[in-house]
């Protein structure tokens, strides 16, 4: 069995990245006595003895943390977009498909798109370096294109929510008032 993930979710209030930098520091210090939060060349959080990760929307954020890594979380609300552009330009022809074929193209997309993110973001590289063409498990799973790496989703009443972490990893969702 591998190291547990936490993930914490809360709305976003007024300020999103502020409270999801208060919120990844409340939940690295029930992992890590005295966390700091820093953020290197590219951006990225950083908590020194873990891996973290944190997404944000005008309406939600979420963290997670983990004594294991690689991590990377991604959190999209579900919306009205124009999403068949994106799709067409970026996801494979197997992704496209698969698109298609969903009862609710909104919910596959946004499962697609953050997935990629996820992913992205445990490997360090966002979505730069083809991110967005690296191809996902249609549903959770092993990501073959990120061999090590298991995609899960969290459920969410008004969002997609995905999880890229070690395929060992535990994860461990909690919904937070913070």
């Amino acid at each position: 069995m591998g190291s547990p993930v936490q993930v914490w979710l809360a709305s976003a209030g007024a300020r999103p990245r502020a409270t999801a930098h208060e919120l990844l520091l409340k939940l690295a210090g029930t992992l890590v006595d005295r966390p700091a939060l820093t953020h290197d060349e590219t951006g990225r959080p950083r908590i020194a003895g873990l891996a973290v990760s944190l997404s944000y929307t005008q309406q939600w954020v979420v963290v997670a943390a983990s004594s294991d890594g690689p991590l990377g979380v991604d959190l999209e609300e579900l919306r009205p977009r124009d999403f068949q552009p994106l799709a067409d330009r970026w996801y494979t022809p197997q992704e496209r498909d698969w698109l298609r074929a969903q009862p609710d193209q909104l919910i596959a997309f946004l499962r697609l798109w953050t997935a990629k993110e996820a992913v992205g973001k445990a490997l360090g590289l966002g979505l730069h370096h083809a991110g967005l063409r690296r191809e996902m498990p249609l549903d959770a799973g092993p990501v073959e294109s990120a061999p090590g790496l298991r995609l899960s989703y969290l459920p969410h009443e008004h969002a997609v929510l995905a999880v890229a972490a070690p395929r060992s990893a535990i994860i461990e969702p909690r919904v937070t008032d913070s």
